[in-house]
């Protein structure tokens, strides 16, 4: 069966999203804030939900329409062919969310939608009213400047949800937006990976799954197993294929943390991963790390002030890591943080910034590469604006 999927994430995900969808083989068919549609089959919903380290969810494009009446959404969701997807006996719960277009009361589109589903399926099955007491095909609208979506959800519990953190710290980094930081560091086997403020130790577990090449879905169930036209047999082959992919790397991370019910949550998450053997797990305070000899890159995502901290705790570690981190030249040097005074307070203007999100707070990821004491110091300079963002 040839379908489109639709592959959502969070917003500054999209570009390594799109990378992985073409390292599957499949062709990306268009790109927006927030999701990535592309071409694939019944193979590509099970490899999607496996293999996806940056997706937040995996859905199957059933169709789309321009609705911007609510007689118009009625017709155009009662036109496409729900009878290919949802039997007679399954559940089919509608949900979404409208931006930017004229139907802007959700519970209006959602009664519509499930009544034009209704009528649709009534042609093919000859019930008026139908018992859902069957396999659950979880309905998902997006209406976008008057375009409407209508998506079948293949994922469930969202994919950022891996499995291995069964508990989190007061603020937990999802695991998907952990995996870019990672990533956008390049970790490798030659350069020790260091998070020395590690929270549950998503980070450093993260990049330990990313070279070791460990899927992140290989762990934990998806809606999906449970459709007939897709069959669990499908997701069975993709865990056999991510298992046969994995490789043993010498590959080494810190993670540390001065307080010591993160370490004992890290060194636990680490396990439930199966990442422990890669990990050192201490406790120390960041402003003490340090490995003489060895090439190194930090990587960490310290307190907002926001549920961790004071303001004036904040601020004060911010200076105390930015005289400290500096010192460990030439180590690379990233920090994920939506403090806007985070330059100033560090002392040093990064050399490169990426706007990104945790959920929904923004949040930047300073990356310092020359770690040149020379530089001119933050504190004459603006702060950091994307040219996007209102002054």
């Amino acid at each position: 069966m040839k379908l489109t999927l639709v592959a959502t994430c969070l917003f500054g995900l999209e570009h390594l999203l799109g990378e992985e969808i073409d390292a599957l083989g499949y062709e990306r068919i268009a790109t927006m804030d927030g999701r990535v549609t592309f071409a694939a089959d019944e193979e590509g919903v099970a490899l999607a939900n496996v293999f996806l380290r940056y997706a937040e969810r995996v859905y199957v494009k059933v169709g789309s329409f321009h609705a911007d009446t609510f007689d118009a959404l009625f017709e155009g969701t009662r036109a496409l062919d729900w009878s290919a997807f949802i039997g007679k006996r399954d559940a089919f719960p509608v949900k979404g969310h409208s931006i930017r277009s004229a139907l802007t009361s959700i519970p209006d589109c959602q009664s519509i939608i499930k009544k034009a589903v209704v009528t649709s399926l009534s042609r093919v099955y000859g019930l008026s009213v139908f018992p859902e007491d069957g396999i659950k095909y979880q309905i998902e609208f997006f209406l976008f400047r008057d375009e409407a979506t209508l998506m079948i959800d293949t994922s469930g519990t969202p994919l950022h949800k891996r499995g291995y953190r069964r508990e989190a710290n007061a603020a937990p980094l999802r695991e998907t937006l952990a995996a870019a930081v990672a990533a956008t560091a390049r970790p490798r086997e030659d350069v020790l990976f260091w998070d020395p403020m590690c929270g549950s130790g998503t980070i450093a577990i993260e990049a330990a799954m990313l070279v070791g090449r460990i899927a992140p879905g290989k762990r934990r169930p998806f809606a999906a197993e449970a459709f007939p036209w897709i069959t669990k047999a499908r997701f069975d082959r993709a865990r056999e294929e991510a298992i046969e992919g994995e490789v043993v790397t010498s590959f080494d991370v810190y993670a540390s943390d001065i307080d010591p019910a993160c370490v004992a949550l890290t060194i636990q998450n680490a396990k439930n991963a199966g990442v422990n053997r890669y990990i050192r797990v201490m406790r120390q305070d960041c402003r003490t790390i340090g490995a003489p000899g060895r090439r190194g890159t930090v990587v960490t995502n310290p307190p907002y002030g926001e549920r961790l901290g004071t303001p004036e705790q904040i601020e004060r570690l911010y200076r105390d890591i930015g005289v400290h981190f500096c010192s460990l030249a030439p180590w690379q040097i990233y920090v994920l943080t939506s403090h806007e005074g985070f330059e100033r307070l560090y002392g040093r203007r990064a050399d490169k910034v990426r706007k990104l999100y945790n959920g929904m707070i923004p949040c930047y990821l300073y990356q310092f590469f020359k770690n040149n004491d020379a530089d001119r110091p933050a504190q004459s300079r603006p702060p950091y604006r994307p040219k996007n963002d209102k002054k």
